[in-house]
């Protein structure tokens, strides 16, 4: 989409502070690693995530629907010498993909879909494409964090590469918000760039993604708040779920 070209570029910069080996070793440790094992990477962004579970064995299909974040992913597995297969689709359609061991939607990308229907058709596409047995793992932003740590703007950063201006408004759907953020980047000659994103994300009661997730066949489902670190409770901002098929 072309509203991410630009924040493509300074997307790993931004989340630096994401601690994606503990992701990697949550997915690792419930579905390790054998000959052969595929895993589809959904909303793959900068492949940062597929670029690991490449290292650690795993035959990786990363999926995204930002050609600019695919770009720099394709760079990043060159040059960390994986081997990784990246497709430009939404996860609502996953056309052709089969025979997945492993899928993961990782760092709240699945809060950027809009409608719950397309929570519902993304999950029966993974169901699909996964062998029998096959598990997928996933997180979502909690209640708590869309409607009391969000609404709480303005936000700002800065380093030597970039500033932001981060306003959030609620949505018109319950747990809901837009995320407006005015960004200034530093070039080469040392004067900034200002650009802007405009951003929404919608997060559901955990018990509807367990409720969805069982409905549409799911086996077994888990439920860990602990995987970046243990969370108070009552103010939990993100879920991590493992389903198994």
């Amino acid at each position: 989409m072309a509203m991410y070209d630009q924040f493509a570029n300074i997307y790993d910069a931004l989340m630096s502070d994401i601690p994606y080996d503990r992701y990697a070793e949550w997915v690792q440790q419930n579905a390790p690693v054998s000959s052969g094992n595929r895993l589809l990477d959904v909303g793959c962004g900068t492949g940062v995530l597929s670029v690991q579970f490449a290292k650690a064995g795993y035959n990786v299909v990363g999926l995204d629907l930002s050609e600019s974040m695919l770009t720099i992913a394709q760079n990043r597995s060159i040059e960390n010498n994986t081997a990784i297969t990246f497709i430009c689709q939404s996860m609502t359609e996953m056309d052709g993909i089969d025979g997945i061991d492993v899928a993961v939607i990782a760092i709240d990308s699945l809060n950027y879909l809009e409608t719950l229907d397309d929570v519902v058709q993304t999950f029966k596409q993974i169901f699909e494409a996964l062998v029998p047995g096959g598990q997928l793992f996933f997180d979502v932003h909690s209640l708590y964090k869309m409607d009391k740590i969000y609404p709480n703007s303005p936000f700002t950063y800065e380093d030597e590469l970039v500033a932001y201006i981060w306003h959030t408004e609620l949505g018109e759907e319950k747990h809901s918000i837009y995320h407006d953020i005015t960004f200034f980047v530093r070039d080469d000659s040392g004067y900034y760039e200002r650009f802007e994103e405009s951003h929404y994300q919608q997060t559901y009661p955990i018990e509807t993604y367990v409720k969805l997730l069982e409905t549409i066949g799911f086996s077994s489902v888990s439920i860990s708040t602990s995987v970046f670190g243990e969370q108070n409770e009552g103010e939990v901002e993100r879920y991590f779920i493992q389903a198994v098929k």
